[in-house]
């Protein structure tokens, strides 16, 4: 219920011109979000691999309605690949399909998603296609299925409170399809996903067992420490070796856990966010840690 409250806060309106607006709010998403430009995320980029951490990058940006923004987006992500191969960072991308035109023209979508793909092929590059809300899931599945012929540098993401989520892994693992685990950040129906986080956790190790098992370099991304240990258990147990899977967090949360499991000689991967369009991905992580947001509304309220 507290996660529910605080994604329905974070939407109105004046929330949202205030956290843009207000430049200790701005100082706070800096913790989450790498800068609003591209030479500011490499060069995050470089300090994670300095510390033996690969990285994954996203240009923020969602829901696009219109053509133009959605073409332009697309060339945004050629460029951040340019610009990856240039500086010869450690570091893949990651890209969400309403910020290439989903909503707009699925046509429209796919030519953008292949443009980025034929470039990321040529530098031997991977690309994530990032899962939003339930309403895109179906799409995302299929269309990452279908490209996945003809480019195999393409993965993309599942989250495990969605009922649907073991289907789909079983899928993606028999077409070969990598795949990153998460719990999900989106304020879901009940009919379609898990309400209680203990359903959720038990459902994201049933799913990361599966992926370890028999996937393909599968991503368990969590911060969760306990569940982190389960998944070296089940590794060790089935001899899948350390170079066969990696663990994803998330840019600013537990740089204790990342720098601990990569001295360890675990593969380690952030997903690091920049761009101008940072409120909708921040109010997610406001969602997940209640402190942040308690920040934010306490502040809203000050002269």
């Amino acid at each position: 219920m507290l996660k529910e409250s605080m994604l329905y806060l974070a939407r109105q309106e004046s929330i949202r011109t205030f956290v843009v607006g207000n430049q200790a709010t701005r100082r706070m998403a800096r913790r989450f979000v790498a800068g609003e430009t591209l030479e500011e995320a490499i060069g995050a980029a470089q300090k994670l691999n300095a510390r033996h951490i690969g990285v994954s990058l996203d240009h923020l940006g969602e829901n696009v309605a219109d053509a133009g923004k959605a073409r332009a987006t697309a060339d945004e992500y050629v460029r951040t690949l340019d610009r990856i191969q240039a500086s010869g960072v450690e570091a893949n991308i990651s890209v969400k399909l309403t910020a290439l035109g989903l909503d707009i023209d699925k046509d429209l979508c796919r030519a953008n998603l292949m443009q980025v793909l034929r470039r990321a092929q040529e530098y031997n590059a991977f690309v994530r296609v990032d899962m939003e809300g339930s309403d895109y899931t179906e799409h995302t599945v299929a269309l990452v299925s279908d490209l996945h012929r003809q480019f195999s540098n393409v993965g993309t993401v599942i989250q495990s409170y969605l009922y649907r989520s073991p289907d789909d892994v079983a899928q993606l693992i028999d077409q070969g399809v990598r795949v990153r685990l998460v719990k999900g950040a989106y304020l879901e129906d009940p009919t379609l996903a898990f309400p209680h986080k203990a359903d959720v956790d038990a459902q994201y190790v049933l799913l990361m067992r599966a992926l370890l098992e028999r996937g393909v370099y599968p991503a368990i991304a969590t911060h969760d420490e306990r569940i982190i240990e389960e998944a070296i258990r089940i590794a060790n147990a089935h001899g899948v070796a350390r170079a066969r899977f990696e663990f994803q967090m998330l840019y600013g949360i537990r740089r204790d856990l990342q720098e601990r499991l990569a001295a360890l000689g675990y593969n380690v991967r952030v997903y690091v966010p920049y761009g101008s369009q940072w409120y909708p991905y921040l109010t997610r992580r406001m969602a997940e840690r209640p402190a942040n947001m308690i920040f934010v509304m306490s502040n809203t309220f000050r002269k």
